[in-house]
């Protein structure tokens, strides 16, 4: 069995830098579990926990039903795959795959046979006898990977084994890595700082903050049910749109009001959200994705209170899409968790939260068919289906639902 369980488990430095705290952690036999986060989140540091590399301040780590706090990283039976390749340059890639494996004496027919298998698995069956430095960036990260599947752990730890790649590579490395795990039904923790990473590999997805678990689901519960602001900006590209504003009931309706902008919002997103109605009259934080917007002009069916009026500051279109900038004249919301998700994106961007909310105002981005007419500095009508929006609580971040 390759579970792996985190009970309560801590890390703390020496500096009194508290790394990861009390953690609760179940990755079921076979799963492919996902943590992800900003830098500096944790991820990394739990990661090397399970792999013997870090010691367990307090808590308790188990592979299977064993305890491994106490046991050595060399006997724990993973495998782990590291964002530098870690091969030893010196040797071929049939070397590189087989030398753990004659470490330990096997056979060599035995080695023989694993090598060759999960070369051909992994397109490397014609690169065997190369040293790593005649290979390029993705067949190194094969190789690393080939090293780590011939053992047959119990488990395998990744961490940012695709940051090294460039974009088209890892899209490809991204699929290649999933249909492995699936074929080999072995038990995975893959770190990233890549969200898309994250939503497109994970059978279950772990995003961290501040050491803190924040939510554990698969990626479509994390996307239309986030627990908290920070989840719900941290998952999705391009990041949810957040704005201050206030539920309003009139007429047996809810209406979500910020700026000029009052949108009807649906029966479906209520019924989804039983607290909703006992937030009337109340300020909200309002978020709204650029999936749920769409130009009017193309969207005409939507009703006349679910649309907003913009005026388009950019445009950026990418194949089918049009990404649509704009402003409205709403604070922006300004927590520990959006200051957090800007800080994360960029020093710039941080500054210019700090500057909207100084000018009362609020940056969106709207998704649009590239078919939209819109161009920079006209006025556009957008479409929002009212649905798919969300909404949290001011003081506390939380998601409101039940």
């Amino acid at each position: 069995m390759g579970a792996i369980a985190f009970d309560e488990v801590w890390k703390v430095f020496p500096d009194g830098t508290q790394a990861v705290r009390a953690v609760d952690l179940e990755v079921p036999d076979g799963a492919l579990m996902v943590l992800v986060g900003p830098s500096g989140c944790g991820k990394t540091t739990l990661l090397r926990m399970v792999a013997g590399l870090e010691e367990v301040t307090a808590g308790t780590i188990r592979i299977g039903d064993r305890d491994v706090n106490e046991v050595a990283s060399k006997d724990r039976d993973i495998a782990m795959v590291f964002q530098n390749y870690a091969l030893y340059p010196h040797m071929s890639v049939y070397e590189n795959q087989s030398f753990g494996l004659r470490l330990r004496r096997l056979a060599r027919a035995e080695i023989d046979k694993r090598v060759r298998g999960v070369a051909t698995t992994l397109g490397l069956s014609d690169q065997l006898r190369k040293k790593p430095g005649q290979l390029s960036g993705g067949q190194r990260q094969r190789v690393a990977m080939g090293r780590a599947i011939v053992r047959q752990p119990q488990a395998f730890l990744m961490d940012e084994p695709l940051s090294n790649l460039d974009a088209k590579l890892r899209v490809q490395m991204r699929s290649e890595i999933s249909r492995m795990q699936r074929d080999l039904e072995t038990t995975m923790i893959y770190v990233t700082h890549d969200q898309t990473e994250a939503m497109t590999m994970g059978t279950q997805v772990a995003v961290m903050k501040g050491g803190d678990l924040q939510q554990v689901a698969p990626p479509d519960v994390l996307y239309r049910r986030p627990v908290n602001i920070f989840v719900a900006g941290f998952i999705g590209s391009p990041a949810m749109n957040f704005v201050e504003g206030r539920l309003i009931a009139d007429d047996g309706a809810l209406f979500a009001e910020f700026a000029d902008t009052r949108l009807r919002v649906d029966p479906e997103a209520i019924e989804a959200r039983p607290a909703l109605p006992r937030h009337a009259g109340r300020p909200i934080v309002l978020g709204i994705r650029p999936d749920a917007t769409e130009d009017a002009a193309i969207a005409r069916d939507a009703p006349a209170d679910r649309r907003m009026t913009a005026v388009a500051e950019l445009r950026e279109t990418i194949g089918s899409e049009a990404f649509i900038h704009f402003t409205v004249d709403a604070a922006p919301v300004v927590t520990d968790d959006t200051r957090e998700l800007a800080s994360d994106a960029g020093d710039a961007v941080l500054e210019r939260l700090e500057e909207e909310a100084s000018a009362h105002r609020t940056t969106f981005i709207a998704r649009t068919h590239a078919r939209s007419a819109a161009r920079e500095g006209e006025q556009i009508e957008l479409a929002v289906d009212t649905r798919e929006l969300h909404f949290f609580d001011p003081g506390t971040g939380a998601g409101i639902y039940a």
